[in-house]
């Protein structure tokens, strides 16, 4: 009898490991396909089967499905994204062409163009911030005069915060739109910018799975002008009417899109009118979502995701209640990483469920204003809001890190320091908030 394999399509830094051990829990077989399977350490450090192939090209990926089924029973196909969400129509596509459950790719393309779902969640009536959608300098400038500064410009394709910033001012946002003229395409597309109001409150997020409503979690981002996270927790400390108000939003917003298969992510901000949607993803959080879920609820997102994957029953019911955080590691200067530690003392702490670091002594740090900035993260989960605050800051104030900056930074910042209340230090031990 052929042999269960799971396909994954690319890897993830931070939970597609977590995506190959339960799929090993299941007895499934994972086997990654990737252009560049050498970018996701974990592959080799746990001897995983990973293929080289063209992720962008669906026929490369179709042949190489098929002469796989020729030794494997390919129970089901899924897989993440990196900058470019659109790997999820292309694994949709795939499961329909191989008659396997999956999502809808029609909608997902759909809802990964953040202009074309901002135009089908206006027309169902959906709260959001203004936008205009801008193709080029001109274009974005007239948008942010009619929206308004302050404004966020960003890609209207593209993942992980990437691209995104709040221009404050027309200097800010000519900048800025020189920058995002000049990028790379995702997938050939030509440069398209989205210029929207800035939703201004505290942020939300919401985790669906199919047309049901995990949890609600709230996190921090900053400081402006990027939207970095530095916290999150789940689930939020949220009153009963404001839990039903965003839950209702949400079931709103799958309706509007054709979603409901699957894993979905939708962010808010808590305005004074209210909840708005500044974005719906139609795919699994990723980073510490899926843990701290886990941890809060007893649900194990990337499991369930998996079942509905390979045609198996899910299980979404609640086993436990509790309050679970988790505080990111980020810089403030680019430059070398002389050293950073304190992780073992900080895992030894009571409550503290996982400390992780991304990067090693000696890494070049250089600041892209979006996930990437993130060095690494302490989770703790605790039965109260307090108490788990109270262990994740006693945690974090153990883990400590020294940046060097670049020669050319460490000048400059020398010939202004005269002029600053207090001079620059270089090559400090540095604490995060």
């Amino acid at each position: 009898m052929a042999r269960r394999a799971l396909i994954l399509v690319e890897g993830h830094r931070s939970i597609g490991l977590r995506y190959v051990n339960a799929a090993q829990r299941l007895g499934l077989h994972p086997i990654t396909l990737s252009a560049d399977p050498a970018q996701y350490d974990y592959l080799a450090a746990e001897s995983l089967e990973a293929i080289r192939v063209d992720t962008d090209d669906f026929d490369a990926l179709t042949g190489e499905c098929s002469r796989l089924r020729a030794t494997y029973d390919i129970a089901g196909i899924t897989g993440f994204s990196g900058l470019d969400e659109s790997i999820y129509a292309t694994v949709g596509k795939l499961c329909r062409y191989f008659g396997l459950p999956g999502p809808d790719p029609a909608s997902i393309e759909r809802c990964c163009d953040k202009y074309t779902q901002r135009q089908l969640l206006a027309e169902a009536g959906i709260p959001m911030p203004a936008y205009r959608l801008a193709m080029d300098a001109t274009e974005v400038e007239s948008s942010a005069m009619e929206i308004g500064l302050p404004v966020i410009a960003k890609p209207a394709v593209g993942s992980g915060s990437c691209g995104v910033r709040l221009c404050r001012n027309v200097d800010e946002l000519a900048k800025h739109t020189a920058y995002l003229l000049a990028r790379e395409p995702i997938r050939g597309t030509s440069p398209r910018i989205l210029v929207e109001e800035f939703a201004q409150g505290p942020y939300y997020y919401a985790d669906l799975m199919g047309n049901e409503v995990i949890g609600i979690a709230t996190a921090d981002s900053g400081p402006p002008p990027h939207f970095v996270f530095r916290e999150m927790t789940f689930p939020a400390p949220l009153t009963d009417y404001e839990h039903k108000r965003i839950a209702d939003v949400s079931l709103s917003c799958l309706r509007a899109l054709g979603l409901g298969w699957g894993p979905t992510a939708i962010e808010f901000r808590w305005t004074k009118c209210g909840p708005v949607v500044i974005e719906v993803n139609p795919r699994l959080g990723g980073g510490t979502g899926p843990r701290v879920v886990q941890l809060a609820y007893g649900i194990d997102l990337i499991t369930e995701h998996i079942k509905l994957v390979i045609g198996e029953e899910w299980d979404l019911r609640r086993r436990q209640s509790q309050t679970a955080a988790a505080r990111f590691l980020v810089p403030d200067r680019d430059g070398v990483l002389d050293w950073i530690d304190g992780d073992s003392q900080a895992a030894a702490i009571a409550g503290v469920v996982e400390v992780k670091f991304y990067v090693e002594p000696k890494t070049q740090i250089v600041m892209k204003g979006d996930f990437r900035d993130t060095m690494g993260y302490v989770i703790a989960a605790s039965p109260s809001l307090s108490q788990t605050e109270a262990i994740l800051q006693r945690a974090v104030d153990l883990i400590g890190w020294s940046i060097t900056p670049f020669p050319a930074l460490a000048e400059h910042e020398q010939s202004v320091a005269p002029h600053l209340p207090e001079p620059a230090q270089t090559g400090s031990s540095k604490r995060p908030l």
